[in-house]
């Protein structure tokens, strides 16, 4: 398997963006932001689908489009109240861009798969030397604002009387989102991009309360799901992406369970 080069290179952006994911995940669900997750993931889609249709990098593509769905979610989401119908609007608009570019390019449909579900046979070193910068530019960022984002992400009401400023810090991490999502479509597509980027970090919270502990904990469930499907999808020519989310949903589901059992020997006990 590692004899060829597209396995090697698979295995190599893999596991950065696995890496990733695990970790901004984890502030992902600790903000309620699955949805938005999810809605950054199509306009991915739309935005790899204009890059075929105007003939640029895909990732240049992908960037643009996140970024100003982003920066739209940050602005038009201010007021709770209004958030989930400016998400709905941009979610839907996106995907009526992705199918318009996909038109007006005559994109053949394998290429259209390819960003719904994702590939890793096209990965090569400029792609991974991308992923490189992205990555380490997304984990240092989180890691000088950690003490900032951890405090606003878990007692918002905490750090707005503290004085932080709550609307840099939730744009700022939206556009660390959108950056993460760019280089994740690319592995899994952009349907299953929010499962790689949420559903470690929902499983990581049933093993333990510690934030550090879950950022460890999402980060290995994220890794060895993407090490999971990229094995399981070589040696049976299946898709990936369905291993990789199987993968994240058992974790999860006995996670679940693991958690009821420490639960319950808690009460029960004298």
């Amino acid at each position: 398997m590692f004899q060829y080069d597209f396995m090697q290179h698979a295995f190599i952006a893999g596991t950065l963006i696995a890496m990733m994911c695990g970790v901004i995940g984890v502030f992902i669900i600790a903000r309620s932001l699955s949805f938005i997750a999810h809605t950054l993931s199509h306009i991915g889609f739309a935005g790899a689908a204009f890059s075929a249709y105007a003939g640029i990098d895909p990732l240049l593509g992908l960037l643009l489009f996140t970024i100003a769905g982003a920066v739209g979610v940050g602005q038009l989401g201010v007021r709770m109240y209004r958030r989930d119908a400016s998400i709905s609007v941009i979610l839907s608009l996106a995907l009526g861009l992705g199918i318009l570019f996909l038109s007006l390019g005559n994109i053949q449909g394998n290429y259209s798969r390819t960003l719904l579900f994702g590939s890793v046979v096209g990965i090569d070193m400029q792609d991974i030397w991308q992923i490189v910068l992205i990555t380490v530019f997304v984990l240092v960022v989180l890691a000088v604002g950690y003490r900032w984002l951890k405090f606003d992400s878990f007692d918002q009401v905490g750090a707005q009387s503290a004085g932080l400023p709550i609307r840099l810090i939730s744009i700022g991490f939206l556009l660390l989102m959108a950056a993460a999502t760019s280089v994740t479509v690319q592995i899994v597509g952009a349907l299953l991009v929010f499962a790689l980027m949420t559903v470690p970090a929902a499983a990581a919270r049933f093993y333990t309360q510690s934030i550090f502990g879950m950022i460890l904990i999402s980060t290995l469930i994220a890794v060895l799901s993407v090490w999971f499907g990229l094995i399981a999808g070589y040696y049976t020519n299946a898709p990936i992406s369905f291993f990789i989310v199987f993968f994240n949903a058992i974790s999860y589901f006995f996670g679940m369970f693991f958690h009821r059992v420490r639960e319950r020997r808690r009460v029960l006990a004298p």
